[in-house]
């Protein structure tokens, strides 16, 4: 069997206790395929080191390995010198400003169910972002040029963009779930109406939009057309729907009933990927988070920064809990492609899914160098994008102002310029504000997260 070893990963953001616990489960998973070494970096020292403590553990774990030995680093640039493949999954700033971001604007009447992508908490979290990736591109430049580049930091696109702005040979991509959610539900619904075998891998798209908006123009799944099999679906469940797998929407925080999705179908004809909680936020602001009533009617969850930080809090228990051998890592599917990808990139099988990148004519219709998501076809040592086709013309005026907007935003946090990124936020879909009100609420934002602004403040 086919296997590749002494693969050498740099990990930004290593001393995390999500992402990187999920990744370090889905490396010891394919422990017949892939071994090396993962570094560890994050600005919490003390993190790295027990996800180090942890990843040596893992062989005494029920079904993990040591595949991987891992180490922490205590500089970006000895994470990273020599690596194969760099892994990027940061929290720019911390909870504290970003319960800023979602819950300050909530003064004026402006609901965000997210707060990292759209909406003004996603114009705040990109000034922040942008400035770190730019000392993460140019820091690969230096010390690993050939390395793949897998972010999974949101605001996806805007960080996508950013690696490539400041080093334009980099070769990387962004790397999100929310899409296998919509082909998980299509594969339930052919199990459903076809009475076959079906995940969600059998389910064949075709992807247009950007990062946590973007809609399917196709499915087919073992040679069914889904779209009117979809179609009677959503005409059957006015209310929304309930997947079969339920576990993901357990607390109030996540829940979804598809309800904003069904609807957008209605309406536009496609389906859209996301969950309910990030599609509603590229919507007008009235139309599903106009108050807590409204998303209540669309059973989705506005998921509040003071239960992100009970999370953590509880997940720093969970690590107490791994290192005394008290409890182990869950070694079951976590969703994820990324050990898939790098495994594919190392020559070990070919195969396509859905990422961020820029714009190089997959979508014609949409800007050349705007960040993307589509398919794109991974196999040795190549990521191409894969022709999607225009976004469709119904859909143009939901999705191309989001684009242009992303990429004025993109331009002012390059530039730092927040007069220019006061413009995008003004604009924005949920900011129903006079100027006067815009400003002094984008004007508040600024100084709650001005820690982590400093090159824009003159």
């Amino acid at each position: 069997m086919n296997r590749v070893d002494n693969v050498k990963i740099a990990y930004i953001g290593g001393g995390s206790r999500g992402w990187a616990w999920c990744f370090m489960s889905d490396l010891s998973r394919a422990a017949d395929k892939i071994s090396g070494i993962v570094n560890l970096y994050d600005i919490d020292c003390e993190a790295a080191l027990d996800n180090e403590k942890i990843g040596a553990l893992l062989p005494e774990m029920k079904n993990g390995n040591g595949n991987f030995r891992y180490k922490a680093c205590k500089t970006l640039e000895q994470a990273l010198e020599g690596a194969d493949f760099v892994v990027i999954s940061i929290l720019p700033a911390t909870f504290d400003e970003m319960e800023s971001d979602v819950h300050a604007p909530e003064k004026y009447g402006i609901y965000q169910s997210v707060g990292d992508t759209a909406g003004p908490a996603g114009v705040l979290r990109t000034l922040r972002s942008v400035p770190m990736f730019e000392v993460i591109a140019h820091a690969v430049e230096k010390c690993c040029p050939d390395a793949w580049v897998i972010n999974y930091t949101n605001p996806m696109t805007l960080c996508v963009k950013a690696l490539y702005d400041a080093f334009p040979n980099i070769k990387a991509y962004g790397c999100c779930h929310e899409v296998f959610d919509s082909q998980r539900q299509l594969a339930e619904l052919y199990v459903r109406e076809c009475k076959g075998q079906a995940d969600r891998r059998d389910v064949d798209v075709n992807i247009v939009g950007v990062n946590h908006f973007t809609w399917l123009t196709s499915a087919v799944c073992h040679g069914v057309d889904m779209f009117p099999l979809y179609e009677k679906m959503v005409a059957e469940n006015p209310d929304g729907y309930k997947p079969l797998n339920e576990q993901n929407w357990i607390n109030k925080e996540f829940k979804t009933n598809y309800k904003v999705k069904f609807d957008l179908f209605r309406r536009y004809g496609y389906m859209a990927c996301a969950g309910d909680r990030h599609l509603a936020e590229f919507c007008p602001g009235d139309w599903y988070l106009k108050d807590p009533e409204t998303v209540d009617e669309y059973g989705f969850g506005l998921t509040s920064v003071k239960w992100r930080k009970q999370e953590r809090d509880q997940r720093y228990a969970t690590s107490r809990r791994i290192l005394n051998r008290e409890e182990d890592i869950w070694f079951g599917d976590r969703g994820e492609e990324g050990v898939n990808q790098i495994m594919s990139l190392l020559g070990l099988g070919d195969f396509v899914t859905n990422v961020n990148l820029p714009n190089r004519g997959q979508i014609p219709n949409a800007p050349l160098g705007a960040v993307v998501e589509t398919n794109a076809a991974f196999s040795r040592d190549s990521v191409v994008p894969v022709d999607s086709g225009n976004i469709p013309e119904n859909l143009c005026p939901l999705v191309m102002p989001v684009i242009y907007s992303q990429e004025a935003l993109s331009k002012a946090a390059r530039e730092r310029d927040l007069e220019a990124a006061f413009n995008v936020f003004a604009n924005d879909r949920l900011v129903r504000l006079n100027l006067h009100d815009a400003r002094k609420l984008f004007d508040e934002m600024v100084d709650n997260t001005k820690e982590y602004l400093t090159e824009y403040i003159k």
